[in-house]
């Protein structure tokens, strides 16, 4: 938009994304999966008669058991494509009646980022620019591999205290860190998982995350405190993504001189404090909450381990519920006074308040006239922003954490591999 005083109606955009996106494509996951066993009905839950020949003196035991039913399908579905997060059953998609099979289970991973991925691509068409949204989506598929890869390798190679066990089979040697994963996805699927579900801001899992390694639990968690800017949630991620494109080509101009500009807006003054009220906010929002639960004795209730772990699980709690995740290191049982206040705290500042300088941004940009290409324009679809996109991200989300991912995950493996 250019010229204007307004920028759009709610409620058109939350029709027509309902209508026309939502409801077609939770249909049409819902009978995907239950192709593949996950429940849909409206029965209450059956009791079912199971034989164990491995059990009792006689060689063979009769029991029964309760098997869950329900409209399971269809939440799943919703769930996934809207990314939220909440699981049908208690243990999320790793129970067998909610993710049963390998191709349920990529279809699931799919769900959760096919709408922000495409959103890319309709930013693109949107501003006239296709080549715009195509920059955006590869600077995101970028940082999604370069940290799937080493959480798969982490994942793989396993905890040396294990592996050094002389009770352990070679067999078992070779699956990697299986504690925590279900066997009918492994190692690869659990990871890929892990990385989609705190890229977007959903929260649903297939495996605990507390059961990772060290470092393959940290790379999850440095998703979320990115922001969740790598596709992210289903159009949150983009204007969060856009929101460091900004900060890039501001910086891209102070190093030649030249006022930076976006699509054909110039970036001045309030566009850059409002942008940095987006960046910055969560950031302070997780730190501090993380610094006062491990500096008063109210925020150790819950925490099951000691030491860096301990640390490590209250980081990853509050960068979940500050940055709309969901997911968490359940080892900390976070259903304490102390956890539910803070964290209720943290979740209204960081989204609730984060909307406030994201509307402040689009208002701005919207009354700007669009000023012609010249030859100091950065070019903002080429290979090089989308390298100097990438490192801003890495730089202001992931440097912001540091120190205090150096107290948690990072000295944890350093213990555990020294």
């Amino acid at each position: 938009r250019a010229n204007i005083t307004t920028i759009g109606n709610f409620w058109t955009d939350l029709v027509k994304s309902t209508l026309y996106i939502l409801l077609p494509l939770s249909l049409l996951v819902s009978i995907a999966l239950i192709s593949q066993g996950v429940v849909q009905n409206f029965r209450a839950y059956e009791q079912v008669t199971v034989i164990d020949p491995f059990a009792g003196s006689d060689g063979a035991q009769v029991t029964t058991q309760v098997i869950p039913m329900g409209p399971a399908a269809s939440q799943v579905a919703i769930k996934q494509l809207g990314t939220n997060g909440g699981g049908f059953f208690n243990v999320n998609s790793a129970h067998p009646l909610e993710n049963p099979t390998p191709l349920s289970n990529f279809i699931e991973v799919l769900s959760i980022l096919i709408i922000p991925a495409a959103l890319c691509l309709t930013f693109g068409r949107m501003v006239g620019q296709y080549k715009q949204g195509l920059a955006l989506l590869a600077a995101m598929t970028l940082l999604f591999a370069a940290f799937l890869l080493p959480t798969i390798i982490q994942e793989e190679r396993g905890d040396p205290q294990r592996l050094l066990n002389p009770k352990l089979e070679y067999s078992e040697e070779l699956q990697g860190n299986m504690e925590g994963k279900e066997v009918r996805f492994g190692v690869g699927n659990s990871a890929i998982w892990s990385i989609a579900t705190t890229a977007a801001s959903n929260g649903s899992v297939n495996s605990m995350h507390d059961s990772f390694t060290a470092l393959g639990g940290m790379f999850p968690m440095i998703m979320m405190q990115l922001g969740e800017v790598v596709y992210g949630g289903v159009g949150s991620g983009l204007y969060g993504m856009i929101a460091f494109a900004l900060i890039t080509v501001f910086v891209a101009g102070l190093m030649v001189g030249r006022t930076p500009e976006y699509l054909g807006k110039k970036i001045e003054s309030y566009e850059v404090k409002m942008v940095m009220l987006v960046v910055l906010l969560p950031c302070l929002v997780v730190l501090g909450c993380t610094a006062l639960a491990v500096s008063i004795e109210a925020g150790y209730v819950g925490v099951a381990n000691p030491g860096s772990h301990a640390f490590s699980e209250l980081l990853y709690a509050y960068s979940s519920m500050g940055n709309n995740n969901g997911s968490a290191f359940a080892g900390l049982s976070a259903n304490v006074p102390f956890h539910n206040t803070l964290g209720g705290i943290a979740m209204f500042l960081s989204r609730y308040w984060l909307a406030i300088p994201t509307l402040a941004l689009a208002g701005s940009l919207a009354r700007k006239k669009i000023v012609p290409k010249s030859a100091g324009t950065l070019p903002t679809d080429t290979a090089l922003f989308v390298f100097l996109l990438s490192i801003t991200v890495l730089i202001v989300g992931a440097l912001s954490f540091f120190p205090a991912l150096a107290l948690g995950p990072i000295i944890e493996h350093l213990k555990i591999w020294g």
